[in-house]
């Protein structure tokens, strides 16, 4: 079975009792639209007097009794309709949650590796636009298996009246078939572009989005603009192509089905002459006619099924992809060793670190400096399992990473970010993501990363609504630190999560950091001197090799080192002095200002002030 059947088939068992509810609601009406040709047969015999009295007992003989039975019959499809919308829309909804909840699932549980091969704006299509056209299953597969109840039906009521009204009518539904099926080939290629095409274009757009600041200053909106649309022409062939598609099977079924209709009519009226039908009965051969040739219903159904498949099956390649696998050893008690055992990470033909061992004692500071693409975020990303190595493994006081129970490394690692993406309710909730722990972790982890009196100036405090908090990139990148001291844990890693402070706030901090943090490992990725002087260890990364591990003191010898924060500074990275970084967080502490030499004498020494 393809993927996307697989997702079809989910959908319409996630719909419940509501997919049930729509298969017996298609099936009385299309028994309701059966039986009304006949019954009105029946009835115009019945006027006539030419009615066959054993045709059916109890009505056979009652001009009123037919009549009275149509009405009943109508009422019944009207009914049956109208509950058939509001199941399948129901089921529709029903399915289609609980396949976001799914692809959602998948999304964030991807390794690192995978979830970058798709464009943010693609799995927004998917999850939006898309996920609801698989959703809407319910309705195409019910729908689309009772569809053809009234063609069927329809012929085998032409049967049982003659069987040359059979032969009339199953010419034009073979014709009609093969008009349908090439319909269904040209559309599904169609709508599996456009759905492409129309991921792609998203994936652009919200990258743009993310750089419009850069776009405008640069004054490059008109070429952006023609990068997001410049595969516009593809999703208009697309488009073009699905409505083609269904415009040429309409426009065919238009002209067979009334032709076929015209058969048996023709048929009809010389069985009429030759006394083998009634005028009744050739008034339910023609609406027979009517009924199975109209394929409009049919032909919708059909264009649902393939805009729903084609849903499915972008659906099924995020489901496809591999979970990252967690073990379940649970972590031992333990200072927060971390270490690092010839870890090599490639992406494509890059090796991006080269062979890294690294051991950092429980505890302490390590900061990662060196040049910009030296490796520092990637090892930062394998200190807390936030991708895997390519060789070599990780281990958190002696347990390696991926024997790790997900709970346990959840509550043990924090992540600090450059630029962190907020999420929740309130800018409470995007601190404590759902964690236990309440408002008073939440102030406590805010304070510490010195954005309280921030959320304090806010009109509703910590339960002021995200969305209606206003922050510059510095209290952003504050409460993304928030966020990583929350809860605890014993290691806690930060990929320039100081890059947008200032020399004062990030003093603050750090101070903050070394008093309440103690005895949490931290491992610091920064382009700052100053920070780098404040930690116990610094390891430096050249090209993706470690080059050395060392304090700060040590390595300020080697002319290449220095080189490394210079070069930070021309590339616009922070680079402050340690000088001033010192008087900063003296300042800040209330402490006399230390020189540079004793600034890094302490951190050398693994003193923590």
């Amino acid at each position: 079975m393809q993927p996307s059947s697989r997702v079809l088939i989910r959908a319409v068992r996630d719909a419940g009792g509501h997919a049930a509810l729509l298969g017996a609601a298609c099936l009385a009406g299309a028994a309701a639209e059966l039986l009304l040709p006949v019954t009105l047969g029946r009835a115009v015999d019945a006027l006539l007097g030419t009615a066959d009295p054993g045709a059916a007992p109890g009505l056979g003989g009652s001009a009123a009794g037919w009549p009275a039975a149509a009405v009943t019959l109508i009422a019944v499809a009207a009914s049956t309709e109208i509950l058939g919308e509001l199941a399948g829309g129901t089921g529709t909804a029903r399915a289609t949650a609980r396949l976001r909840h799914r692809l959602l699932r998948r999304v964030f549980a991807m390794p690192h590796r995978t979830a970058a091969r798709y464009p943010v704006g693609d799995l927004v299509a998917r999850l939006a636009s898309q996920s609801a056209d698989a959703g809407s299953a319910v309705a195409a597969v019910v729908g689309g298996a009772f569809s053809a109840v009234p063609a069927v039906g329809s012929l085998v009521a032409l049967t049982l009246l003659d069987p040359w009204l059979g032969a009339a009518f199953v010419l034009g539904l073979l014709l009609l078939g093969l008009l349908l099926r090439g319909f269904a080939v040209d559309a599904s290629a169609a709508a599996r572009g456009y759905q492409r095409v129309q991921g792609a274009i998203a994936g652009h757009l919200v990258e743009a989005l993310d750089g419009s600041r850069t776009i405008a200053a640069a004054g490059t909106v008109d070429r952006e603009i023609r990068r997001v649309l410049r595969l516009r022409p593809q999703l208009s062939a697309h488009g073009t192509g699905t409505w083609a598609a269904l415009a040429t099977a309409a426009g065919r079924t238009a002209l067979v089905a009334p032709l076929t209709q015209i058969a048996v009519i023709a048929a009809g009226g010389v069985l009429l002459a030759e006394g083998r039908l009634t005028p009744g009965e050739l008034l339910a051969a023609t609406q027979y006619a009517a009924l199975g040739a109209g394929l409009g219903a049919v032909l919708a159904t059909l264009n649902h099924l393939v805009r729903a498949r084609s849903g499915a099956g972008r659906a099924a390649e995020v489901l496809a992809e591999t979970a990252a696998r967690y073990g379940t050893r649970p972590l031992p008690a333990g200072p927060g060793e971390l270490r690092f055992e010839r870890v090599t990470v490639r992406e494509g033909d890059r090796t991006v670190l080269d062979d890294v061992d690294l051991s950092v004692p429980g505890g302490a500071t390590l900061a990662v400096v060196g040049r910009s693409g030296s490796g520092k975020s990637t090892l930062a990303e394998v200190a807390g399992r936030l991708r895997d190595p390519d060789v070599g493994r990780v281990l958190l006081d002696g347990v390696p990473l991926g024997d790790c129970a997900a709970e346990a490394l959840g509550d043990a690692v924090g992540y600090g970010f450059e630029r962190p993406t907020l999420v929740g309710a309130t800018v409470g909730d995007a601190i404590a993501v759902g964690r236990p722990g309440g408002e008073a972790t939440a102030i406590s982890a805010a304070a510490v990363a010195a954005v309280d009196g921030y959320i304090g100036r806010l009109p509703g405090g910590y339960r002021t609504p995200l969305a209606d908090a206003p922050m510059s990139g510095g209290e952003a990148q504050r409460l993304g630190l928030a966020r990583a001291l929350y809860g605890g844990g014993r290691l806690l890693v930060l990929d320039d999560a100081a890059s947008s402070l200032d020399s004062v706030t990030e003093a603050r901090i750090t101070a903050a950091l070394t008093r309440h943090t103690a005895g949490r490992t931290r491992l610091v990725v920064t382009h700052r001197r100053a920070t780098a002087a404040r930690a116990d260890l610094v390891a430096w990364l050249d090209g993706g090799r470690l080059r050395a591990v060392a304090p700060h003191r040590t390595l300020w010898a080697d002319p290449d080192y220095r080189a490394t924060f210079a070069a930070s500074a021309a590339s616009g990275a922070p680079a402050t002095s340690d000088a001033s970084a010192a008087s900063a967080a003296s300042a800040a502490s209330g402490a006399p200002a230390t020189s540079d030499a004793s600034t890094a004498s302490a951190a050398a020494s693994g003193v923590e002030r």
